[in-house]
């Protein structure tokens, strides 16, 4: 589930209009310099840092960011539909916006897109492809969403692994019924680690497979791919690398480097396992996309958005 998408299908206002006017107004950069100001965020540039490698400001970096990010999130929402997947793994990533929440004021509490942000994920073992993701919170509401959004999404009966996250069960129930295998791999850690080691993970002592809907096949039961999946995602976006001050600090903006990430991942990307993209490799595309298209298609999306402010504008004025 895309879900910047969803909100802004409730905010199409006055107010929304009058900024996508002022957006339409301005000059558009040469294409070789949007495609160097993505290529620096998708490899993990700040916006500041980014802004000063390609001579721009940093309002222009935003902007296009914010264009690119609502582009992705359509083309990805678009063409992810009847997924040939049939060996998932889910897994969920924490990040923050604004502010950690043990150093939240009193006012801040509470307030929604500040704090602890989390990115839920699905990815393909075989083809590594991500078919579906959701930005929200780390609780059985998105996890319901999460899962609903990925069913919707399948074209053939899937197996599941899952780490121990109790929001899943009932999620998987919601959203699969009983067409699906599902397992659940819990890992047994041993002793935390003192406190300049915090941010690595205590030794793993063992593992436990425990069947949970279906007939899961125990040597699929794994999430070593979605795990290396965070991993990516932390080396290639700036907002989740820890102990920077690169974090997000809305909520929206956030979302925009999310969808952008997994489009160039799903599609323009070369997988090193794979030496193509897992879009051309699990038969989304019948070919290997360019960052020069991305931007045609940013284009033309925004193209369509001029369109619809014009019979906006039209409508209220009548």
């Amino acid at each position: 589930m895309f879900g910047f998408e969803k909100r802004a299908q409730r905010q199409f206002s006055l107010t929304k209009y009058k900024a996508l006017r002022i957006i339409f107004s301005m000059n558009k950069l040469p294409t070789e310099t949007r495609v160097s100001i993505l290529k620096a965020l998708i490899e993990g540039c700040s916006l500041r840092s980014t802004s000063r490698l390609n001579g721009v400001s940093i309002n222009t970096v935003t902007k296009l960011l914010e264009n690119a990010g609502r582009t992705c999130a359509k083309a990805m929402d678009r063409m992810m539909r009847r997924v040939p997947c049939r060996n998932l793994q889910l897994d969920e990533i924490w990040a923050f916006v604004h502010t950690k929440d043990k150093n939240l004021p009193p006012e801040l509490v509470g307030v929604p897109g500040i704090g602890s942000v989390w990115t839920w994920v699905a990815i393909d073992a075989d083809t590594k492809l991500i078919p579906s993701y959701l930005v929200g919170l780390r609780d059985g509401d998105y996890a319901r969403a999460f899962v609903k959004d990925l069913a919707s999404r399948l074209k053939y009966r899937v197996q599941i692994t899952t780490d121990g996250l109790k929001a899943y069960v009932q999620a998987m129930e919601d959203g699969f019924g009983s067409e699906v295998d599902y397992a659940v791999l819990h890992k047994i850690y041993g002793e935390a680690r003192p406190d300049e080691a915090r941010y690595s993970p205590a030794e793993c002592c063992g593992i436990d497979k425990k069947p949970m809907m279906g007939s899961p096949i125990e040597g699929l039961v794994c999430t070593s791919h979605v795990e290396r999946q965070n991993l990516t995602m932390r080396m290639g976006m700036r907002r989740f690398t820890r102990l920077t001050n690169g974090f997000s600090k809305k909520l929206a903006n956030h979302e925009h480097a999310v969808a952008l990430h997994f489009f160039h991942y799903n599609f323009i990307r070369r997988h090193m396992t794979l030496r193509m993209p897992p879009a051309l490799k699990a038969g989304i595309v019948d070919h290997w996309w360019t960052m020069e298209e991305l931007v045609e298609l940013i284009d033309r999306d925004e193209a369509e958005q001029k369109r619809a402010v014009k019979q906006y504008q039209e409508k209220i004025s009548n």
